[in-house]
């Protein structure tokens, strides 16, 4: 990484370097994801040379791959998406909904109402990441960020135990920020770069996204302050998922729309600004013991709904309970010849009716003797 230091860049001395360093900003790759407004605001300087800085560090990341260039061909965009990862979250249901995984390089949101099996799928994603790529996986880390204090370590060694994985490897590749407030919340954000690296994460997740900025922009009066802030903070999400070559999955709360008179009156929370953010948007929704999960939005996924059940191993396809119920219908199965012996031998046990049978057989054989000895005489 010696090449993405802030210092190769020309125009980028020590006092610029440190003023970058105190506000999160420690390599190249980190200066595109915050911009030229931000980096102007974080340093003092003028809006025209943080915008020269950050083009001549894009420039550097063209020249060696890291990033797509400027001007380039549908055929050259396709090429390239052909090669982007893809983590499998090990159903089928799920998989074909997503087209074969979370994609990373993109932001996929979740929302639905409690209990409906958001933080269920993101501990299974936790492991599903560290998989080999023959897996589906990334042999990568994960960096959670927790925002309604429901990560569980616990859960997590329970679906590495069904998956056949080491349990405290599994721990050890997850990285988890507890977030108190929404300020703190971005500032986790901003301040992943190094972690990023350091840990080879394939997976951001945040659990929930939208959850603080609710809770403390109360009223109609905070709306539009709320909003900008949540715009900041799901737009980082977003260019740290493209810069970094990871996935980001957030899952997002939701409100009863009361003008609803027919259909579902679920909405998702953020408004518009999550909403146009987010490359995939998914809802998930309780169906008995059973989720449904409905691809709401993307730029090339088909509306349609899956069914998929939680379980000991996380998401699960349903079909798998019906197989256990199978087998467990098949235990059952050798006491059907009970059954068939009550109801040929009426109200009485089987061992009794089976008795009954033999004594009257036996009756039967001395009346063939005598009149067998009728004969002889």
């Amino acid at each position: 990484m010696e090449d993405l230091r802030l210092d190769s860049l020309e125009g980028v001395g020590p006092v610029t370097t440190k003023k970058l360093a105190d506000a999160g900003v420690h390599n190249i790759m980190d200066l595109i994801v915050r911009g030229p407004v931000e980096i102007a605001d974080l340093t003092g300087m003028d809006k025209e040379t943080a915008e020269k800085i950050v083009n001549k560090a894009r420039q550097q990341l063209i020249e060696e791959g890291l990033i797509a260039r400027d001007f380039e061909s549908a055929t050259d965009i396709y090429k390239r998406r052909q090669d982007i990862d893809k983590i499998s979250t090990g159903t089928d249901c799920l998989d074909l909904l997503l087209d074969g995984g979370l994609e990373t390089q993109a932001l996929t949101e979740v929302y639905g109402e409690f209990a409906c099996g958001k933080t269920q799928f993101c501990h299974t994603m936790c492991v599903q990441v560290q998989k080999p790529k023959d897996e589906g996986g990334l042999e990568g880390g994960t960096l959670y960020i927790d925002t309604e204090n429901t990560f569980r370590p616990e859960r997590i060694v329970t679906i590495a135990k069904v998956h056949g994985m080491d349990p405290e490897k599994v721990l050890d590749n997850i990285i988890v920020a507890r977030a108190y407030n929404s300020a703190h919340q971005i500032l986790i954000l901003e301040e992943s770069g190094p972690v990023i690296r350091e840990n080879n994460i394939k997976l951001i997740i945040v659990d929930s996204a939208v959850g603080l900025f609710r809770a403390e922009y109360l009223g109609r009066g905070t709306l539009a302050a709320r909003q900008q802030k949540l715009n900041h903070f799901v737009h980082l999400l977003s260019r740290i998922a493209e810069t970094y070559n990871c996935a980001a999955l957030a899952t997002n709360q939701v409100m009863a729309s009361p003008d609803v008179f027919f259909g579902d009156p679920t909405r998702p929370i953020g408004g518009n600004v999550v909403a146009h953010t987010s490359t995939y948007r998914i809802y998930f929704k309780k169906s008995g013991k059973k989720r449904i999960a409905r691809m709401v939005d993307s730029p090339h996924h088909p509306e349609q709904e899956v069914i998929f059940a939680l379980t000991e191993a996380g998401v699960a396809d349903p079909e798998e309970d019906t197989k256990k119920k199978k087998t467990a219908f098949k235990k059952v199965e050798p006491k059907k010849e009970e059954i068939s012996a009550l109801t040929e031998a009426g109200v009485a046990d089987p061992e009794e009716g089976t008795k009954k049978k033999n004594t009257a057989s036996k009756k039967v054989e001395p009346e063939k003797e005598d009149t067998e000895n009728k004969n002889t005489e």
